[in-house]
């Protein structure tokens, strides 16, 4: 007779939130205001819209709160959704995370990991093979899947050892960040360059350079600068997407009703604290505008950072050359601990749809360490074929804008629920009223309107992949259920 395996409750209060920041806090925060800053060109906004990034991302972990204490099971939004709307939704949501939301991140994240290992080991630039100009794969990618393979394996081990490296990471990185936040700031406050930058800080304008290396600047007014900081808000999301991952492990935490709230709440709210002092430190130490060119980090300034490193920048101010290594470095335990997060969660998820009957029949064993083991190894393979393709740069733009539709639909299944299951438990209420939730999904949808107008490609893509997902339903799902 086989032995029963089963998911373990042996994640506690620290663990969750560890999961939730570690998960958050990759490579974005050391890049995405660079992009930022030549899309609006404003100090005074660029503080704007990380704060309203801060709210949205804990109104909205708030609100998963009461989904989680309603539903403390393997697989989180993907089962909410289900419970709110039905099959179809959930697996347009599960299609969606595991063709290019949960994936394309890790792939993405991977390949910020060797991007910055290759500050130390410069042959992995090497280029091994190329098609024409515009793909190009060399050991930097080889590096990415390596580690994808590594941490996949890893984490089969059993959620101990995953949590533990979880652990280990999120405390590091969260470390080390504070330590740039309080150098940079006692450094940069002794300077001129805080009070500059905010001189004329709602003076918005959008920078770009043209193919002769020449720079176009243009003045935005009114409506224009409400369309643009609708548009690169984008940045912002993504480097504090991933906190609703610690719902997919729901079937793995200690009392779950009530540390899988408090882990969202508190994780969210670590990162954000730390998000916004990271950029009033790169405003104190860099100016907002620049020239591109390699003629020096605050020739630069924030626009046109080298390769957008604006954190690397901001610690050469502090250190001198010598921190562009440091910050490699924290770069690198930032993306593997951040990694380790996303994988370890992922895996739960497609488990959950496989106990389901929506994702292949194998995912949803458990090994005998009470891992989906295989579940892992699906999601590893797709991760290195998106490392492999080159793209993922623009999946996670898109990715991005599919998770935003996702987390409107899920907060929104609230009301459907508090209207159709009144009596069902609830220990943790979000609100008690629903302005909150619903101001998510006013300032969401005009986020997501604005992208629509000013990145309707990428955008447009995000669209069709989610649609794809329907014929794949009917096709194959939908005949198994009717």
């Amino acid at each position: 007779m086989s032995e029963k395996h089963e998911l373990q409750r042996s994640l506690g209060l620290i663990d969750a939130t560890s999961v939730v920041a570690g998960s958050m806090i990759g490579s974005g925060i050391f890049i995405v205001t660079s992009a930022m800053a030549r899309d609006i060109g404003s100090a005074g906004w660029i503080i704007v819209l990380w704060l309203i990034t801060g709210f949205l991302t804990m109104t909205a972990a708030l609100s998963y709160g009461e989904l989680a204490g309603m539903m403390p099971k393997a697989g989180g939004q993907f089962v909410y959704i289900q419970r709110a709307y039905g099959r179809l939704l959930s697996f347009l949501y599960g299609w969606t995370v595991f063709t290019v939301i949960q994936t394309g991140v890790i792939a993405a994240v991977a390949v910020a990991f060797a991007k910055y290992t290759a500050v130390f080991i410069e042959d992995l630039n090497i280029e091994i093979f190329s098609i024409g100009e515009s793909w190009v794969f060399s050991y930097k990618q080889v590096l990415a899947m390596a580690i994808i393979v590594l941490l996949t394996y890893i984490n089969t081990k059993g959620v101990k050892t995953g949590k533990t490296i979880q652990l280990v990471f999120t405390a590091a990185k969260l470390i080390a960040l504070f330590s740039i936040i309080i150098l940079g700031l006692y450094v940069g406050l002794k300077t001129d360059v805080l009070a500059d930058n905010f001189a004329n800080m709602w003076e918005a304008s959008k920078t770009v350079v043209n193919p002769d290396g020449t720079v176009t600047v243009t003045k935005l007014v009114g409506i224009a600068v409400l369309g643009a900081a609708g548009a690169t808000i984008i940045n912002s999301l993504f480097s504090s997407d991933a906190w609703n991952n610690v719902t997919f492990i729901a079937g793995e935490i200690r009392e779950p009703k009530k540390n899988i709230p408090r882990s969202l709440f508190l994780g969210t709210m670590i990162v954000t604290i730390i998000y916004i002092l990271a950029n009033i430190a790169y405003l104190a130490l860099l100016p907002m505008k620049g020239a591109p060119g390699d003629v020096g980090v605050m020739s630069n300034g924030i626009m046109f950072a080298a390769e957008d490193r604006v954190g690397a920048a901001a610690a050469s101010v502090i250190m001198g050359n010598i921190g562009v290594f440091v910050m490699a470095g924290l770069i690198m335990i930032s993306t593997f601990g951040c990694n380790s997060g996303l994988i370890l969660s992922g895996g739960r998820l497609f488990y959950a749809m496989a106990k389901d009957g929506q994702f292949f029949k194998e995912a949803g064993e458990l090994n005998e360490h009470d891992v989906p083991a295989k579940a892992l190894w699906f999601q590893c393979i797709w991760a290195c074929v998106l490392c492999i393709s080159g793209r993922y740069g623009d999946l996670l733009t898109y990715a991005t804008f599919a998770s935003l539709l996702f987390y409107m639909l899920t907060i929104g299944g609230i009301f459907i629920l508090r209207k159709r299951e009144p009596d069902a438990e609830r220990p943790y209420k979000a609100f008690g009223y629903p302005i909150i939730p619903v101001l998510y999904i006013i300032v969401t949808s005009a986020i997501c309107v604005a992208l629509l107008v000013y990145d309707t490609l990428n955008t447009g893509l995000g669209l069709v992949i989610v649609a794809l997902g329907i014929p794949v339903y009917f096709l194959t799902l939908h005949k198994k259920t009717v």
